[in-house]
């Protein structure tokens, strides 16, 4: 399986040097790349990334601060796919600066609520400013893996999630955590970066390509496998955007290979906790 071809600490320091030096860009006003070549972070101009541009309307963009779209490292919009009901309480899992979190507590309203988790100190940093400037009382971020939820059994409505599950290298203790706070009949709507086929062996032990979203992407036969394993039923996985070798060479810095072509999509993942 993927999960087994790099350590598992490995990753996670370098997903949380990549995403910590994303977030102290936007800190200085600059815009983050999501993924960029020899292991660096650096600055992208808007629109220049494939796989994270153009995902919020003009309507969501100014429902929130403009650090929370600079630090926005996503490859999809779960909050307009979710289906958000107020009173609902939402976890999202790994929330950077925030941006989907802000938009999912507009949608549930003051009787709703939304927990945000992130492991990376400057991204929580990010958060919790755009937090205080949006205005919005009824969110909480929390510091944390998202391996280990820090939240009781059965507490959460929704979990939604923008291309990060595919970051971690212990995806079934993830997808069990998340089905357990999850409440009967809770539902996972999460976008990420999901393989079409499989990979060349390269690039799944990379651990920059693991923190680029690219190495770490299950295959979608692997993701439907794990979540029934996880317990999760009613599982759907709709494609968004397929990349071409071109948008893998702009991603990842490597040449354009003829088997990445059509090989890597952004996808909208659901799923539901079967009611008791």
């Amino acid at each position: 399986m993927a999960d087994d071809l790099i350590a598992r600490d490995d990753v996670r320091n370098v997903v949380r040097e990549r995403y910590g030096a994303a977030a102290r860009l936007v800190l200085e006003g600059r815009r983050a790349a999501s993924c960029c070549s020899e292991g660096t972070c650096c600055e992208a101009p808007s629109g220049a990334d494939p796989i994270t541009s153009d995902l919020y309307s003009d309507v969501q963009a100014s429902e929130i601060p403009d650090e929370a779209l600079l630090a926005s490292l996503g490859c999809g919009n779960p909050t307009a796919l979710a289906s958000l009901a107020p009173g609902e309480v939402v976890l999202d899992l790994g929330s950077g600066g925030g941006i989907d979190v802000l938009l999912s507590a507009r949608r549930v309203g003051t009787s709703g609520f939304v927990y945000g988790l992130d492991m990376t100190d400057e991204m929580l940093a990010v958060a919790e400013r755009n937090r205080a400037e949006a205005g919005v009382e009824n969110v909480r971020f929390l510091k944390g893996h998202i391996e280990q939820i820090p939240l009781p059994d059965a507490s959460v409505d929704v979990i939604i999630s923008n291309c990060v599950i595919n970051l971690s290298a212990d995806k079934d203790s993830v997808l069990a955590e998340a089905y357990r706070v999850l409440k009967p009949g809770g539902r996972l709507a999460v976008s990420d970066i999901v393989w079409r086929r499989e990979p060349p062996q390269e690039v799944r032990r990379s651990a920059e390509l693991w923190a680029g979203c690219i190495a770490g992407a299950l295959l979608e036969s692997e993701y439907r496998a794990k979540l029934a394993a996880a317990g999760f039923a009613e599982i759907e996985i709709v494609p968004t955007r397929v990349y071409t070798a071109a948008d893998a060479k702009a991603v990842t810095g490597a040449d354009a290979a003829p088997e990445l072509d059509g090989a890597l999509m952004s996808a909208f993942v659901r799923a539901r906790r079967p009611a008791d």
